[in-house]
């Protein structure tokens, strides 16, 4: 995997587009300036690795759009340290993001496939996350619990088992809807029994399943 003069100034441009559409959060930019995009594509999309539009990775399962990364890491107003739970590893691209923000990432992966394939891709770059293959509904309760919990599929709805395993003070970022569109949603949880809840728009992502494909 190389990463050359060329590729980082297509990185460049697709980060002076992300802040032209609103992206402010330094941290973030800076995030996918140190995380080739195109390592997490076929050579063959290596060319379009930097425009903002989202790719088969495999199993069905896709890289979201650089933009879609930025901003729902944006809206979860990370700290440095916080333990983070991402649900859908996919290609590895957002788990590498978080770990590159310096956060603690816990993430799960439905697909043995792309568990596999997102290990290597990740080691490559010597973060250390928790990875595993399971339910993402089910979450990860054992560690529980998260400051942060980020989803990357289209959720049908809330899943509870999530919402009880963020701490109190802790926000979920997670798509919900149907198949074709979802509204962004940001839950913050203020007590062991109440939430405040905030819709950020439309967005479309591969949906949320249950159990494991293996």
């Amino acid at each position: 995997m190389q990463d050359t003069y060329k590729h980082k100034g297509m990185r460049k441009q697709l980060i002076d587009q992300l802040r032209q559409k609103g992206i402010t959060d330094e941290r973030v930019l800076t995030a996918f300036d140190a995380i080739p995009r195109h390592f997490f594509l076929d050579l063959v999309f290596e060319q379009q690795a930097y425009s903002n539009v989202a790719f088969q990775i495999g199993a069905g399962q896709t890289i979201s759009h650089p933009y879609t990364v930025a901003f729902q890491t944006s809206i979860l107003e990370l700290k440095k340290g916080e333990k983070v739970l991402e649900i859908g590893t996919g290609s590895g691209f957002q788990t590498c993001v978080l770990c590159s923000m310096g956060m603690k990432v816990f993430s799960i992966e439905r697909q043995k496939e792309l568990h596999i394939k997102a290990k290597k891709i990740i080691d490559h770059f010597r973060f250390t996350p928790k990875l595993f293959f399971g339910d993402g509904y089910e979450g990860k309760e054992t560690f529980a619990p998260f400051d942060k919990i980020l989803v990357t599929c289209g959720a049908p709805f809330i899943p509870e088992k999530l919402v009880q395993q963020l701490k109190v003070g802790g926000m979920m970022v997670i798509p919900v809807g149907d198949l074709d569109s979802q509204e962004m949603h940001r839950i913050t949880k203020i007590s062991d029994t109440e939430y405040k809840e905030e819709v950020f728009g439309n967005f479309s992502f591969v949906p949320m399943l249950e159990k494991t494909v293996r």
